[in-house]
């Protein structure tokens, strides 16, 4: 007797584009090498236009957690929903929440929920209200669980950049500590600004404070950030082409870190960097007047970025990776 095998994500995102090529029944099980009935079964759930491989999904596995839990395990545990809600009120993943629960509680399961389990909490579970709430939390803020890039107008008018493909190729191993990737994000009507330091390696941010987005402005604040540094925590600087780094060749003398720049409009070359300015806009929203932030708020989010695991880090957070890297080298 043949088992029974549950319907997988691929297979329900094969369904959707079949169904879409207005394929039969039939013909979608034959290509999937299931049953006609089971197909039935599934898509008759849905209105078969509006049918969503993710929604259903996600409604699939919520059944099957009712079925063996009743309804979600965190809306029946005050302290694991507190938790829960206090890490998503910081902007931790579900992801991030349910590793450190784990490590929290290794012995007690009543305090331990899958991410999948808080996102079933979050979309399906919670009140309407609290719903939108916990969604604005979330890194994406997506109405339904299933990349902008922001518009930019910099022309380069650096005068004598070292591009990236000069940089040393230890750079892209991410092994080597110390090397650094910089930008701005911008305020209100491009009037105000950020400036954002994130280490390669460790991921540690460094957020600074500027009165101006001036080139000197800018050269002084980023200066006076990095000679706080370790020596072996300042190799290198890679930034993007905005003319408040003309003054590299000066920032360079001054501190010893080389900065390279990426080609223009390819803000891929610095990834990390990237990741931090959207991880930024959950505090700071498009729009914000940044003129109105002060340095110790600054550093109030620069601290919690640098104490929120990572799960690149294997949920170690920046903060404790960039000691321990210093620790060893003592």
């Amino acid at each position: 007797m043949k088992n029974y095998n549950r319907i997988t994500l691929q297979e329900r995102i094969e369904i959707e584009k079949l169904l879409a090529l207005n394929l039969s029944y039939s013909a979608i099980a034959l290509k999937l090498g299931r049953h006609k009935s089971s197909i039935v079964r599934e898509v008759k759930k849905y209105p078969k236009k509006q049918y969503q491989a993710y929604y259903a999904n996600l409604k699939s596995y919520a059944r099957s957690i009712d079925r063996r839990l009743g309804k979600s395990k965190i809306l029946f545990n005050p302290k694991l929903q507190k938790f829960v809600h206090q890490k998503l009120a910081m902007f931790w993943s579900p992801n991030q929440i349910s590793v450190s629960l784990k490590r929290l509680f290794p012995n007690d399961k009543t305090m331990q929920a899958s991410h999948e389990t808080i996102y079933l909490y979050i979309y399906l579970h919670s009140k309407k209200e609290l719903k939108e709430m916990l969604i604005s939390e979330l890194r994406q803020k997506r109405k339904q669980r299933g990349n902008t890039r922001r518009g930019t107008d910099k022309r380069t008018t650096i005068k004598d950049p070292i591009r990236i493909d000069e940089r040393p190729e230890e750079v892209l191993g991410r092994e080597i500590p110390g090397h650094w990737e910089g930008d701005l994000i911008l305020g209100k009507n491009r009037e105000s600004a950020i400036g954002t330091l994130v280490e390669r390696s460790t991921r540690a941010v460094i957020l600074v404070h500027l009165k101006n987005r001036d080139a000197k402005s800018v050269r002084k604040a980023f200066e006076k950030e990095f000679k706080q540094l370790p020596k072996l925590m300042k190799k290198s600087l890679t930034y993007d082409n905005g003319t408040e780094m003309a003054q590299h060749k000066l920032f360079t003398k001054n501190t010893k870190v080389q900065v390279y720049f990426t080609h223009p409009y390819s803000p891929w070359e610095r990834p990390t960097n990237e990741n931090t300015n959207g991880l930024l806009r959950d505090y700071f929203p498009k729009g914000t007047d940044l003129s109105t932030v002060t340095k110790k708020r600054l550093k109030s989010v620069q601290n919690e970025l640098n104490e929120r695991p990572r799960k690149v880090l294997d949920y170690q957070t920046p903060k404790e990776v960039f000691d321990k890297i210093i620790l060893e080298k003592l």
